[in-house]
């Protein structure tokens, strides 16, 4: 019986110790993810600066030829900024670009596809959440027309392109999506609990959404809790703010709001003013769009990972030129991220435009790569 209840203590001791270990494990994991947490948020807080990522070419071989850009929809003022540098930066390089003024309805994107069949352009660029095939007759038949057909930002760089499109620019959400995390987790010691607003009707979302949450578990050692919910594009300024709402009175835990696009902060304001959480639970964001830089300096947001429109124009152009002009148009865009926060937000301007605060390395940096002057 002796012998039983010292196998017994021992076998509870060498548990204890188990446990104990287990918990300082973690603690070293928590406590090396949150360090890697603010080095990158360090990293990430300073101007970016411009690295090639394919080789150079004449990009004259573009010259005269016609584009016609067709974004999700052209109510969203970031589609509006990239579309006007797209229209800017094509004119001076000799490149027609003409924008597809539209309000995110799918028969307007077909009316587009048709419309750049009949005025015979040579290249269609799907942008901002259009996936190719989602109008596949309408796409094969400008291919058939010999029209290329090139797509941005409607996938994140660990998705596949779309069977339909020559060139296929993945847009870096998921490298977005570890940035926020790691200013969440660095701004809470590992203590966070975050309600992640989505729209599913964007191809790159879930991606998006799985890479914060991932980079979250990760600084945090498993402090860190997080949901997920979805509000579709047409739904946005009817139902986020009650998503948010609702879901801030059944968890009052709730520290921070992530909507996926910053366009979508303006509809969760309302829901903190009106549950009283206004101050008390942050707002972290990624596009850098103009009037929500504007909310972080005025503090309404506390963060917004941003990327300069002209600089992502230029690299959407980049590949559609080599494209165009019958070379690989490479995989993703080289658009480079930086935190907005209340201290830096006004490098942005004041009131923010969409290219402030980046530099201008870019510039430099493409028109080498093109070979312009």
């Amino acid at each position: 019986m002796t012998n039983l209840i010292n196998r017994s203590a021992s076998l509870a001791a060498s548990a204890a110790v188990i446990v104990l270990l287990a918990a300082a494990n973690a603690a070293h994991a928590g406590d090396a993810g949150l360090a890697d947490a603010k080095a990158l948020v360090d990293k990430h807080l300073q101007v970016p600066q411009f690295e090639a990522t394919m080789p150079a070419f004449d990009a004259a071989c573009a010259k005269g030829k016609k584009l016609l850009s067709i974004p999700v929809s052209s109510t969203i003022p970031f589609v509006q900024g990239v579309e006007s540098a797209l229209e800017e930066t094509g004119t001076k390089l000799g490149l027609s670009v003409m924008h597809w003024k539209n309000q995110g309805n799918p028969t307007q994107w077909v009316q587009g596809v048709e419309y750049a069949i009949s005025n015979k352009f040579d290249a269609i660029d799907l942008f901002g959440g259009i996936i190719p095939s989602s109008i596949g007759p309408q796409v094969k038949a400008a291919r058939e027309a010999g029209i290329k057909i090139f797509g941005a930002s409607y996938s994140d760089t660990t998705q596949e392109g779309d069977p339909l499109a020559d060139v296929t620019l993945a847009q870096p959400y998921s490298e977005a999506g570890g940035i926020i995390a790691a200013w969440i987790a660095a701004k809470t010691e590992g203590k966070a609990n975050v309600l992640i607003i989505g729209s599913d009707d964007i191809q790159q979302s879930q991606p998006f959404a799985k890479a914060i949450g991932a980079a979250l578990d990760k600084a945090c050692g498993g402090g860190c809790t997080h949901k997920y919910a979805n509000v579709n594009i047409p739904d946005w300024a009817t139902k986020i703010q009650s998503t948010v709402q609702s879901s801030l009175l059944a968890d009052p835990s709730i520290n921070y709001v992530v909507p996926l696009y910053d366009s979508m902060s303006q509809f969760i304001l309302p829901a903190l003013a009106i549950t009283g959480r206004k101050g008390d639970v942050k707002i972290a964001t990624f596009n850098g769009t103009p009037e929500v830089l504007d909310m972080v300096r005025n503090g309404d947001v506390e963060m917004d990972v941003g990327e300069s429109l002209s600089w992502m124009a230029r690299s959407m152009l980049d590949g559609y030129m080599r494209g165009m002009c019958g070379m690989d148009g490479g995989k993703k865009l080289n658009v480079q991220l930086r935190i907005f926060n209340k201290d830096n937000a006004a490098e942005a301007g004041v009131p923010a435009a969409f290219n402030q605060g980046y530099g201008d390395s870019d510039v430099a940096g493409f028109n080498t790569l093109w070979g312009v002057k």
